[in-house]
C-alpha cells in the first residue's frame, strides 16, 4: 500500500488513497506505516477521509500503527467517514485516539 505523506508545521499527515483497511490490505497498511513513521516528526495525523471501509484487522493494523510509533509520539486520526467512525465508537477506540473531524484542524499546532 503507498501511503501519500506531507509535513507541516512540524506535523506529519499521513494519507490512505485507498478505500478499504481490511484483512487484505492490513499487513501491507502496517508495513507502509512503520516506513513513514519510522523518522520524523513526533506528532503524525492519519488521514483516512478516503476510507470507507475497516475491519477488525485494519482496526487492529491502525492500533498497531500507533505502537509502533512508540512511547512520546502522538498518532491522530481525522477525516473518518460516518461508516469508520462507527467502527471507532462500537470498539471504543473513540477513547484511544485522538480524533479530529478534519485533517486542517488536525494539523494546527495548538490542536488537541
Amino acid at each position: 500500500m503507498e501511503l501519500h505523506e506531507t509535513c507541516h508545521d512540524g506535523i506529519k499527515t499521513v494519507t490512505v488513497p485507498e478505500t478499504r483497511i481490511d484483512a487484505a490490505a492490513a499487513i501491507r497498511f502496517k508495513d507502509a506505516m512503520r516506513a513513514v513513521t519510522a523518522d520524523g516528526p513526533d506528532h503524525v495525523v492519519l488521514d483516512l477521509s478516503n476510507v470507507d471501509f475497516v475491519d477488525s484487522s485494519g482496526l487492529g493494523a491502525i492500533v498497531a500503527a500507533m505502537k509502533q510509533m512508540g512511547q512520546g509520539r502522538r498518532l491522530d486520526l481525522a477525516g473518518m467517514t460516518p461508516d469508520v467512525a462507527k467502527v471507532f465508537r462500537l470498539t471504543r477506540m473513540d477513547t484511544v485516539f485522538v480524533i479530529h473531524d478534519r485533517v486542517d484542524g488536525a494539523t494546527q499546532r495548538d490542536a488537541g
